[in-house]
């Protein structure tokens, strides 16, 4: 696979094109210091995925995309983290913050790897249904806020109508995504259904305590007490071997 590094700072392009030689599915072809280098570049060589940073002298990454008839895959770097949401918009494979950790690039090599999959499948439609792990991050939107979060991090979900309210550090933004929905995508050795309306990190239990009719009180770590019903006590306890 193609690749052309686009950045204006010298290091920061030496330092993935060497994080880059882990994996040799990728080629890096060439570099670009700025949006009008990469359109020329982009041009000529055809390649198949462009690391491109956000911030550049002269136009922005987000301006050189919209000038381009056909966009290969983009994998944004950059240093802030207020151009997630756009990064999203624009359907980035992923959005890497800089310094890049090499976990987070092989990440990102996975995905690209799996929708390469899917296009040599013909599968012309983007549908993603594969089990996300604690490790894996998501996009989280509510209103004009938004976040990066890893899995790992958050430590409860939440029925609210069709939304799902998502618990992590302090914050409990909504999301148009039913329990039903998120639960076929998250690792059930992590993530257990309690009862109707919650799902619950494991990770995250500070306490359990036996409630009435036969079931669990779950105290987490940040504060919330989730009752397991009778049905899901009985699954919870062969899980936990208690």
């Amino acid at each position: 696979m193609k690749a052309i590094i686009i950045d204006d700072e010298r290091l920061a392009r030496l330092e993935l094109r060497k994080m880059l030689l882990e994996f040799p599915e990728v080629e890096v072809i060439d570099e670009a210091v700025n949006a009008e280098d990469a359109l020329a570049k982009i041009e000529a060589l055809q390649p198949d995925l462009i690391f491109l940073d956000i911030q550049m002298p002269g136009k922005t990454g987000f301006d050189m995309l919209a000038e381009l008839d056909k966009a290969p895959q983009v994998i944004f770097t950059t240093a802030h983290h207020e151009f997630a949401l756009k990064a999203f918009e624009v359907n980035a494979l992923d959005y890497l913050m800089k310094p890049v950790e090499p976990k987070r690039l092989a990440d990102a090599i996975q995905k690209l790897q799996q929708s390469e999959g899917r296009e040599q499948r013909g599968e012309t439609e983007f549908v993603n249904n594969s089990i996300l792990s604690e490790h894996d991050q998501v996009f989280v939107k509510d209103g004009e806020r938004c976040w990066f979060v890893k899995l790992s991090e958050i430590r409860l979900f939440e029925s609210v109508g069709n939304y799902a309210k998502v618990y992590f550090g302090a914050n409990k933004p909504l999301i148009l995504k039913s329990l039903n929905a998120l639960e076929e995508r998250l690792d059930e050795k992590v993530f257990f259904r309690a009862n109707r309306k919650h799902i619950v990190n494991l990770r995250m239990i500070d306490k359990i305590e036996p409630y009435f009719n036969g079931g669990l009180l779950l105290d987490l770590k940040g504060g919330e007490k989730i009752e397991v019903s009778r049905r899901q006590t009985v699954k919870f306890k062969e899980m936990m071997s208690l």
